[in-house]
């Protein structure tokens, strides 16, 4: 006698192709977002609250106007002690870098792998049609490289 099998219709995952995979997809959208008239005395206590080690620095409207990270902050911590000055009663806008490299949306997983392999940068503030509209770190990129590969695992 057979087996009835009381097991109904297996759901279809969505499965994500490698090749469309893009920043879109893996960025970072809650982001901490600090404004140049900002203390650094206040960045710094956001970067260990949150566990974050830079962010976007945006003006009134959202527009990016720059980054700040741990980095400017090591370097003027540094230079304030040869120096004998002290730093805490400077704003973000003295720290931040104003050149700020960023990447699109759009851009596939792959192309931002590229681009943080030729770069030191740790982050990419992500622009989406000149707005920004997140962050994407290598973390992210790694661990959407993780999810590819169990996605297009196969048994053979």
């Amino acid at each position: 006698m057979p087996v009835k099998s009381f097991q109904g219709e297996r759901a279809q995952k969505k499965r994500v192709t490698p090749s469309k995979l893009t920043v879109a997809d893996v960025m970072t959208t809650q982001l901490v977002l600090f404004r140049s008239e900002q203390s650094i005395h206040e960045v710094m206590k956001a970067f260990i609250k949150y566990r974050i080690s830079g962010g976007p620095v945006v003006d009134e409207l959202g527009n990016l106007i720059g980054v700040i990270s741990e980095a400017d902050c090591m370097k003027e911590i540094s230079d304030s002690r040869y120096f004998n000055m002290p730093i805490l009663d400077k704003s973000v806008g003295h720290f931040m870098t104003k050149q700020v490299d960023t990447i699109d949306a759009t851009t596939s997983v792959f192309d931002a792998a590229a681009k943080f392999s030729k770069s030191s940068r740790r982050r990419y503030p992500v622009l989406e049609n000149g707005r920004l509209v997140g962050q994407v770190s290598r973390k992210d990129i790694v661990v959407a490289a993780i999810n590819m590969k169990s996605q297009t695992w196969s048994a053979k």
